[in-house]
């Protein structure tokens, strides 16, 4: 806590040449202190005594809450390696407002002190005053002497860390918080949506019907002609298992002198499997190793009727076309996957009056439109949406789930005390009806 703040801080020889004296502005090196001025009486000393009483009850919940916040994210990082958004915000609040009773309490503390001794710490004397009251000065002017005289001034403490006198910064200890602050990590929708599935191959074959023509008519019972027949055709798809995968390496002692480094470790190239899987699960290639995400395959929006409604289409409108055009193609919708910023445009949509059409700025509304969750996922592009029947139309197969290993036999780790700790994880993806999932642009779909 900062008590008084010097303007100059000032040591050397000064030199007075017979009566001229030099005169230098330093009232402000003497500031008041903080405290002082407070008169050390009973009340005010029950006073205090009360508020430091309050303020340790205070504290005590303080602390509490940081312990309860740490054992919640210990729980998390051991069972899913990483800690969702709520606890970090949680812990980060908790910890603030703990640093911020103790400081408090640590001023409260310093104010009795001060009230028991008098009212504060004794007032220091400028550098003119240490001047003109020392004793050779006073004897050198009095004599009348010609000539010079000099005295030494005690150097001024202050913060700096240099070798000069009065510096004594480096007694100065930074205050270390614990853990470590994570950059902001992204909430993982996608897979979510999408039904579950385990394989123990590298590849996943399914048989599916790529056309059907149907003759069904109605026939007389004992005479005509014979009964039509219908055509069926079927094909063997294969969707290969494919690896995420991604390492980093650290010394032995640094994860044995630092044993939270290896759990955060853990949790953040976990969390990097799932950054990219998420991509690829909407927008993998199929080509090399890539995933054949759901965007690469789906159909494209073509608005199946004009709407009767008089007005100009807007996002809200467009997708509801695409709900029915994914209906049509017999594969009823269950969830809408767009960017935040085109959500929170619909959001912001308002009435002719200037309410807003569907959202409450005071409590907010589930994400839904057309009665189907809206995803939001910066894995999909700005203006891009994607409507579809997720859970009928692709399945996810986990053939190793997200891992991470520690080994020391890699190149020369050995003999350089170094580990490398790898994380990676084996999936595919069926795409299982193309047709089932509607993608385009907001933009296109306005301008048709």
């Amino acid at each position: 806590m900062k008590r008084f703040t010097p303007l100059l801080a000032f040591a050397g020889i000064v030199a007075i040449a017979f009566v001229a004296v030099v005169v230098l502005d330093y009232s402000a090196v003497a500031h008041a202190h903080a405290w002082g001025g407070f008169v050390a009486d009973a009340a005010s000393l029950a006073t205090l005594e009360k508020q430091i009483t309050e303020m340790a009850a205070q504290l005590k919940t303080a602390a509490d809450d940081v312990k309860k916040s740490a054992e919640t994210t210990q729980v998390e990082l051991r069972n899913l390696g990483t800690t969702t958004a709520d606890t970090k915000k949680a812990a980060d609040e908790a910890l603030i407002k703990h640093n911020e009773i103790s400081q408090r309490m640590t001023e409260l503390e310093q104010k009795m002190t001060q009230l028991r001794h008098g009212g504060g710490p004794e007032r220091q004397k400028t550098i003119g005053e240490q001047v003109t009251e020392n004793a050779e000065v006073l004897d050198f002017l009095k004599s009348g002497r010609k000539g010079r005289v000099s005295m030494k001034l005690k150097a001024i403490i202050s913060s700096l860390t240099t070798d000069a006198n009065g510096s004594a910064g480096d007694l100065i200890v930074p205050q270390r918080l614990a853990g470590i602050i994570t950059p902001p990590q992204r909430r993982m929708t996608i897979r979510d949506l999408i039904t579950p599935g385990r394989t123990n191959s590298n590849a996943i074959q399914y048989v599916k019907e790529t056309g059907f023509t149907n003759s069904a008519a109605t026939v007389s019972e004992t005479s005509g002609a014979t009964k039509p027949q219908s055509e069926m055709k079927f094909d063997l798809m294969t969707t290969s298992v494919t690896t995420v995968a991604h390492w980093v390496k650290a010394t032995r002692q640094i994860l044995s002198d630092v044993p939270q480094l290896q759990s955060y470790i853990d949790g953040r190239l976990r969390y990097g499997l799932a950054y990219v899987e998420e991509g690829q699960l909407l927008n993998g290639s199929g080509t090399g190793t890539d995933l054949n995400g759901i965007n690469t395959q789906a159909t494209a929006y073509a608005a199946p009727i004009v709407p009767s409604a008089a007005g100009s289409l807007t996002k809200i409108d467009v997708i509801r076309l695409a709900i029915l055009q994914a209906f049509l193609a017999e594969y009823p919708a269950n969830g809408i996957v767009m960017h935040p910023s085109d959500w929170a445009d619909i959001e912001l949509t308002k009435t002719d009056v200037g309410d807003y059409l569907m959202a409450n700025p005071q409590g907010g509304i589930e994400p839904r439109l057309w009665r189907l969750p809206v995803v939001e996922t910066q894995a999909e592009t700005v203006d891009n949406f994607l409507v579809g029947a997720f859970q009928l139309g692709a399945q996810i197969f986990d053939r190793e789930d997200a891992s991470v290993e520690i080994s020391t036999e890699d190149g020369d780790n050995f003999v350089k005390n170094l580990v490398t700790i790898l994380a990676e994880e084996r999936l595919a993806l069926a795409v299982y009806r193309p047709e089932s999932f509607v993608k385009g642009t907001f933009t296109g779909a306005l301008a048709a």
